[in-house]
Order: C-alpha cells, then structure tokens, then sequence
C-alpha cells in the first residue's frame, strides 16, 4: 500500500513542481518586458526639460515600474522556496518508494 502512495505522491509533486517552473518562467519573461520598459521610459525622458511635467509623469511611472519589479522578486523567491521544499519532498518519496520496493522483493 505504501508503494501506490508514495507513487501517486510523488505523481502530484511532479506535476506542482511542473507549475512552480511555468510561474517562475512566466515571472522572469515579465520581468525582462519590464525592463524593456523601463529602459524605453529612460530614453523617452533625454531630452526633456528636468522641470516639465511630462519628466515628472515619467519618473513616476518609472518609480511605480521599479515598485512592480520588486513585487515580481519577491513572489519569484516565494516561488523558489517552495520548488526547494517541493525537491526535497519529491526525495523522500523517492526513497519511501525505493525501501517499499527492497522490502517487497526481500526474501
């Protein structure tokens, strides 16, 4: 019994591991589209008077873009936390799994 368990078990971290990697992977592609971002917002801004309000209404959105870059890192981090905690689960499987199968075949 502790066979198809550990089996299904290790099934379901699989397929959570799988997710966790297309979040981080979507995560990364927003992160470098914000980037883009904001490099274009810099270059926008070269050539406008320090003083005018359009220099002003782009540094704020810059500022509110560096705000959501950091938003983006740390749910990224929470994300690599739990893929850690997901590979050391998907081992203790693996080796409940593997004892299972010594103990059934031992004579």
């Amino acid at each position: 019994m502790g066979y198809a368990v550990a089996t299904i078990r290790l099934m379901m971290i699989k397929a959570q591991r799988l997710d966790l990697e297309y979040k981080l992977q979507v995560i990364a592609d927003a992160k470098m589209n914000l980037s883009r971002t904001v490099t274009d917002l810099m270059s926008v801004g070269t050539d406008l008077d320090p003083d005018s309000p359009v220099l002003k209404k782009l540094e704020q959105r810059k500022e509110r873009l560096y705000l959501i870059e950091k938003k983006l890192d740390l749910q990224m981090e929470q994300y690599r936390l739990k893929l850690q905690a997901l590979e050391a689960e998907e081992q203790s499987c693996k080796q409940m799994i593997s004892k299972n199968i010594k103990e059934s075949f031992s004579y």
